[in-house]
């Protein structure tokens, strides 16, 4: 069965002052921050896996530019955040599990070649840098077992970043969906995440990518650092 990724790419990247959709913008070796990502996906599971983009704000440039990828339209991209995305892809996608990533991601490809053996053992997972703790930045912290306990940006004394690149298993992806369909509009997935672990009981097992690159780009000077490594 080919492999199920869902790219986010439905927000209107205010803060990063681009005209074009933020995925859409371009590094020094010439490529999009998407295409790049489209690169690593392939490059980590070949060309027959499934991509689907959620679009919304100018979703017709991203339409153009990645016409083999299926889209889903999140009609109220103005007025929502990642869970209502995330939860229009996973209800559209196949049977199987889905591997999600946030369309600002600029990423080393061996991230997903250690996130694919998670893939293969259909383990939902969180990809996390523990050398990396800011503020204003997803944090998590673990249960007694390694697990995923807590996942926001207000967690206290966590373990890591989280670095948007995720996966959710066949037999959890149900679970997520109705979590998705709980939290406000103004949430991210992660909400979602952390109350399917709570009211639930998955199990999200936290893949330690530190040793790899991954910047996700809001702001001119996340670019700056993404370009250092592309």
């Amino acid at each position: 069965m080919s492999t199920q990724v869902v790219i986010l790419a439905a927000g209107m990247g205010s803060r990063l002052g681009r005209s074009l959709p933020k995925p859409l913008t371009q590094l020094n070796d010439g490529r999009s921050i998407m295409q790049q990502q489209f690169d690593n996906i392939e490059h980590a599971f070949g060309k027959s896996a499934q991509v689907t983009i959620v679009v919304g704000y100018k979703l017709e440039h991203i339409i153009e530019a990645f016409p083999q990828a299926s889209f889903v339209y999140n009609e109220q991209y103005d007025q929502t955040n990642t869970s209502k995305s995330l939860l229009r892809a996973l209800k559209a996608s196949g049977p199987g599990g889905v591997l999600w990533m946030n369309g600002d991601v600029v990423f080393d490809p061996a991230a997903l070649v250690r996130a694919g053996k998670m893939v293969a053992r259909d383990q939902s997972f969180v990809s996390v840098n523990r050398e990396k703790v800011s503020d204003e930045e997803v944090k998590y912290t673990t249960d007694a077992e390694g697990y995923i306990r807590e996942l926001s940006k207000t967690v206290k004394g966590g373990l890591g970043e989280a670095v948007g690149i995720n996966y959710v298993s066949r037999g959890d992806k149900a679970a997520l969906i109705r979590q998705l369909g709980k939290v406000g509009d103004q949430d991210y997935f992660e909400r979602g995440i952390e109350l399917a672990i709570e009211q639930d009981k998955l199990r999200f097992e936290p893949i330690d990518i530190s040793d790899f690159y991954a910047v996700e780009v809001d702001f001119a000077e996340d670019l700056e650092r993404a370009n250092l490594f592309v």
